[in-house]
């Protein structure tokens, strides 16, 4: 480990990815991008070698697990060694659900966050992960919900510009919180950005519509705290993105080998450490002089939307990405930002009861996602 503490701040988020198999082929996974997915199926570093690498290189921080995949509940008896050896660590577990009440009660208990992966109502769903899987997660939660220790969170990847209004507020109201991302592909030609924009329009609406309760959508709920109390985007990232890549996340893969984002494994000068080698260096992931965010309207409250985005586009030179992903994506966090300022956030803020003020400066689920979508 070099001399400069590798980990931004004094908390870091362990991600640690249980297994690359996975139960579902969703049509748009990630993880499927240079051939990751299903690439390493075993651990190859043990209990006492992470217990080591945790010692020497995030000691004195606080961590929070997440367990991440591949889908991670396919390698349970991991999960559970983890807990049971680090019991003062948080918990968090990203999951597409489906076999989300195959976990033990006092594991569920555990839990902070559950990120469960859903795309919308049934028919989008079923249309990118297989038929019947938005009934079998709906049922697994509304199963385990009450043993839950603490929240569940919807995690949308916003795919198709035919989702509606509709879809997303069932979300909201059926589960604790709702985060989406806009999703990192090619599906922003057309009437694709309008048709998004109008559902925005609506949520953004009903979000400001509320002062007694909170609207739960946690990409509007952290652009608001972020423009109403604009230290909250730099205080916990040192004014770096709010992916968390560039500061405090480091994701482990099976083999042990450690980079920043989840995404970007298949790339090898992204590697920055090693669970086996006991070693960990800062994030190569950085802000870049060729990104053009700090000339942004967004800035302030943005912090850079997603550090992979802007490197494939800016750094990498990828035009086609960049036009067709990057870009689109930018003007569709830039038009919330405009839409949420049309409704006066400070003013709605100084008339909300004081419980929705309280959880949108301080929702522990901000810990735990990127915020931004």
């Amino acid at each position: 480990m070099s001399g400069a503490d590798p980990i931004v701040g004094g908390r870091v988020e362990l991600q640690l990815l249980t297994t690359l198999k996975c139960n579902l082929k969703c049509s748009y996974c990630s993880m499927s991008v240079g051939e990751v997915l299903g690439s390493q199926t075993e651990l190859k570093y043990d209990i006492e070698q992470l217990a080591a690498f945790i010692e020497r290189n995030l000691g004195g921080k606080e961590i929070y697990v997440t367990f991440y995949g591949g889908e991670p509940t396919l390698n349970r008896k991991m999960m559970e060694t983890v807990m049971r050896r680090f019991p003062s660590f948080r918990y968090q577990l990203q999951t597409n659900g489906t076999l989300l009440d195959n976990l033990p009660d006092w594991m569920l208990q555990r839990l902070s966050n559950v990120l469960v992966s859903i795309d919308g109502g049934e028919k989008t769903t079923d249309g990118y992960r297989g038929r019947g899987v938005w009934r079998q997660v709906h049922k697994n939660v509304s199963q385990v919900r009450n043993m839950l220790g603490g929240s569940v969170t919807a995690r949308v990847t916003w795919g198709h510009s035919d989702t509606g209004f509709e879809e997303l507020d069932q979300l909201a109201g059926s589960f604790d919180y709702l985060y989406w991302q806009f999703v990192a592909d090619e599906q922003y030609s057309g009437t694709s950005l309008d048709k998004r924009k109008a559902v925005l329009i609506q949520l953004i609406d009903k979000f400001f519509s509320l002062t007694d309760k909170l609207y739960p959508l946690i990409p509007i709920m952290g652009i608001v705290r972020n423009k109403v109390l604009p230290n909250r985007a730099r205080e916990l990232y040192a004014g770096q993105t709010q992916c968390r890549v560039s500061t405090h996340i480091i994701n482990v893969m099976p083999d042990g080998k450690i980079f920043p984002c989840p995404d970007m494994t298949y790339i090898a000068n992204m590697q920055m450490g090693e669970i086996q080698g006991n070693w960990l260096n800062k994030s190569p992931l950085q802000p870049h002089p060729d990104m053009p965010c700090p000339s942004c309207e967004a800035h302030s409250w943005c912090r850079g939307n997603c550090m992979k985005n802007l490197y494939l586009g800016y750094v990498k030179k990828d035009e086609r990405y960049r036009v067709n992903v990057v870009e689109p994506i930018c003007e569709l966090v830039r038009f919330m930002g405009r839409e949420i300022d049309r409704h006066d956030p400070h003013a709605w803020f100084a008339g909300s009861a004081l419980t929705v003020r309280k959880e949108l400066i301080n929702a522990e689920v901000y810990e735990y996602v990127e915020i931004m979508p």
